[in-house]
Formats: C-alpha cells, structure tokens, sequence
C-alpha cells in the first residue's frame, strides 16, 4: 500500500488544487481569533484588523479575523464528499482590548457559521488542556465578583456534510473493517472529554517560526484521523503549520493534503523522513501492546473473549475487530517538490512482539468464536 502527502504553500481560502466532493476527512486547527501570537497573521491578511485593535474596537476585530475563516470553512464544506467529516480544534480568547474585558467566543461563531453553510452538527470533544500552574487565575483573586473563571480547555468541533456516509464497494468495505478501532480504544476515544493529551511542543527548525505555530499534539490529529476515516482516504489539513496532520495521516496509512500560508514550515513539514517512520510505527506497535495488556487485564479479572483478530490472533471482545490490520511504515519518499510518498507493509509478524504473541495466543478453554479461525 502507498500513500501521498502533499503541502500547498499558499491560502487556504481558495483551496483550487482540490476538487469538490472528493475529500473524506478535514482536520485542522485555525488561528485563534483575538489571540495575540495571531494578531500580526490576520492583520497582514486584512489591515482593517489592526485598525480595529487600535482604536480597542476587539469586536470589530473579532468580526473581521472570523470573516476571513469563513471562507476556509466554506472550501471544506465544498471538497468534503457527501458524508465527509470536519473536526476544528479552537480555543475560546478571553482578552482585554482597551479597557474592556471580555470573552471571545471563537468555537460558538465557527459552529454557527458550520451550522449556515449546512453542515450537521455533531457532538464535540473538550480537549482540557494540561497545565503547570494550578493556581493561575485571572481579575482580583480573592474578592468576590472580581476574579475570572480560567480557561483551561479547546473545543474539538466535529460536523458532517449531509447524512451518514455510506461504503458501498466491496473494496471501500474491506478498507473499513481494517479500520477498525480495537473496543477499548473505542470507549476511550469517544469520550466528550479528553483529559490526558498534553500540548505539542515546538522544536521548530528556524526559531523565528515558534511565535507563529501553536501546533496540536500529534496524538490528537492521530486519534481524529483514525476515528473519523478509513485507510486509503483522503484527510485536508487547511492551516498545516508545522505538518502534524500530515504526519498522524502517514501513521493511519492515509492521503493527506495541506495547505500552509507559512513558506517557511517546508523544513520542518518535509524534513526528516527516518524520525517520521519510526514515530509511526512506534505509535502502531503501542496501540498493540495496549490492547495485549487489556487481554491480560481481562484474563486476570476473568472476563470472557469472544473473538480473535485474524491477522494477530489475540482475543477482541467485538466481531467488529476481528479483521483490523495495521500497516507499518517502510519508506517515506520525495518523489517531487513539497511531497512525501510513504510505504506500508501488512505483514503482521512485524507487529507482534514474539513473546507477546505467544502470551496472548488463546488458551485451550476457548469458545466457539475463537476456535472458527
């Protein structure tokens, strides 16, 4: 299997490389609006934005930065195919301009411009971000009335165009089942609150980079991508920054596409190609070490395993699992300019640890299911 991923260095406001209704997956996320790491980006992009911060009109401001996101949630609405998912990972600011305090509500305003361009709402993630201060507050401190509630968590907004999608070849069904997420991946993942991601660190090539990328952790867009698409899709990524995206859709054997208005991210979204198989694959085999310490969680507490996956013959507790596959990393590639083709192998030995295997081979006693493979 082959993947491609391909970084477009220019605004994602006119995302013409990409055809309508030919993308399974968006994952991005913007610049926050009324952040002030982003105030110089979205100023460059319109003057009037700098103009309304100096005269402290911030919901002017605030009105203008989203303006122009309103145009990239209008491309994504255009080149997801029908069924297609995006998921938005914004914060909400809380800034004083002027002498006025105030919330700025970045994840409503998305949401509602989602909710005008047709797009379905779905239920959406809290992503409570950790912190080293615990007793950061904002306002007066202690007097009533005059302290600030903090802001410690983003939003991971999730919409679909149109209905469920549906898999109707027999090939885009095949992809699915080895999709699959193992159960207790599933519960874990699903959740509406994220508590255990830590933000990305910046270990940017060119220093002068780090004031404009607040990159999400490779984990999120990894957990994002893997839950939301199949292999062989298609994931967009229309603010690529530092290429995070690109890279979690390598490890999930999917394509990517991103777009970047940054010329200087190509280093680090290009570079280092060694350092980006052996994350993937590291990422891949963790998954599997997971899931054999939960058998062996569930053998020491006596719970039942109904079923074996296939390929790695250890017990899943749901039919759905039976035929999940993971590809590993075996090459990544630049066939041309500002793209990265990557390499998959299918073997399972490559997966399973020896001795592992050989611990989570079913016993015995097994059931009707187990012994049918």
């Amino acid at each position: 299997m082959q993947t491609v991923h391909r970084a477009y260095f220019k605004d994602s406001r006119n995302m013409q490389a990409i055809g309508p209704d030919s993308v399974e997956l968006v994952v991005t996320s913007p610049p926050y609006p009324m952040i002030e790491m982003w105030d110089e980006g979205f100023g460059a992009l319109n003057p009037a934005v700098g103009k309304a911060l100096k005269r402290s009109d911030g919901r002017a401001a605030f009105a203008l930065m989203h303006g122009m996101l309103d145009s990239v949630w209008r491309e994504t609405h255009r080149i997801l195919r029908p069924g297609g998912l995006a998921c938005i990972n914004i914060g909400d600011a809380a800034r004083t301009v002027g002498n006025d305090f105030m919330l700025y509500p970045n994840h409503a305003r998305i949401l509602n411009c989602l909710l005008e361009l047709g797009f379905t709402p779905l239920p959406a993630i809290l992503w409570r971000k950790q912190t080293n201060a615990p007793n950061k507050f904002m306002g007066s401190g202690m007097y009533p009335a005059g302290a600030y509630v903090t802001l410690e968590h983003e939003y991971i907004l999730i919409a679909r165009k149109g209905g469920k999608r549906e898999f109707t070849s027999e090939a885009e069904k095949g992809r699915r089942r080895e999709s699959a997420l193992f159960w207790e991946e599933r519960n874990a993942w699903y959740s509406d609150v994220w508590m255990e991601l830590k933000g990305a660190r910046q270990s940017l090539k060119k220093k002068e980079m780090r004031s404009r990328s607040g990159a999400f952790p490779f984990e999120l867009a990894y957990r994002l991508i893997s839950m939301f698409s199949a292999k062989g899709d298609t994931v967009v990524d229309p603010f690529l920054g530092t290429g995070t995206t690109l890279r979690a859709a390598a490890a999930a054997g999917r394509n990517s596409i991103g777009y970047e208005i940054e010329s200087g991210f190509r280093q680090d979204i290009f570079s280092d190609a060694p350092a980006l198989i052996s994350h993937a694959n590291q990422r891949i085999r963790s998954r599997m070490d997971d899931h054999l310490d939960f058998v062996d969680q569930c053998r020491e507490t006596g719970r039942e395993m109904k079923y074996l996956n296939r390929y790695y013959r250890c017990p899943v507790v749901t039919r759905q699992e039976t035929e999940l596959l993971f590809d590993l990393l075996e090459e990544v590639c630049h066939p041309e300019r500002d793209t990265l083709q990557a390499t998959y192998s299918e073997d399972p030995c490559r997966i399973l640890d020896p001795q592992r295997a050989i611990s989570a081979a079913p016993r015995p006693e097994t059931s009707e299911q187990l012994s049918l493979f």
